[in-house]
């Protein structure tokens, strides 16, 4: 079977990651940082922002892909990446703000760790039947 919704899926996340570098280098330039986050509090929340994606994304698309090429159903596989996509971009929303939201932050992470936890039982389940 060929993958049909992870390429799609890794794409988007592929392009927030973009901007995500994007946020970064201009907040670099505007607070005048180029290693580090200097004292910028702002700075220092969206490097994690950015690391943090870098982190989580990659290890749930890899998931989705496996979970995909095993023969799981299409549906559920969009359901999966969806969360992840809407928990990514939850959570670095929460970061970049100009005031941290952390409700924001919590609800993207449960929704990224919901997502990889539920695909990695979903692929684990296929294994074994």
């Amino acid at each position: 079977m060929d993958a049909v919704a992870t390429p799609v899926i890794a794409a988007l996340l592929a392009f927030f990651y973009i901007l995500l570098t994007a946020n970064v280098i201009r907040t670099r330039a505007a607070e005048k940082v180029g290693i580090g986050h200097g004292e910028s509090r702002l700075l220092e929340r969206r490097v994690r922002a950015h690391g943090n994606f870098a982190e989580y994304a990659p290890f749930g698309v890899v998931l989705l892909l496996l979970v995909e090429l095993a023969g799981s159903p299409i549906n559920l596989v969009w359901s999966l990446g969806a969360a992840l996509i809407l928990g990514r971009l939850v959570h670095a929303y929460s970061l970049n703000s100009l005031t941290l939201r952390p409700k924001c932050r919590i609800a993207g992470m449960i929704l990224t760790l919901g997502s990889i936890g539920l695909t990695a039982v979903t692929l684990a389940a296929m294994s074994v039947s």
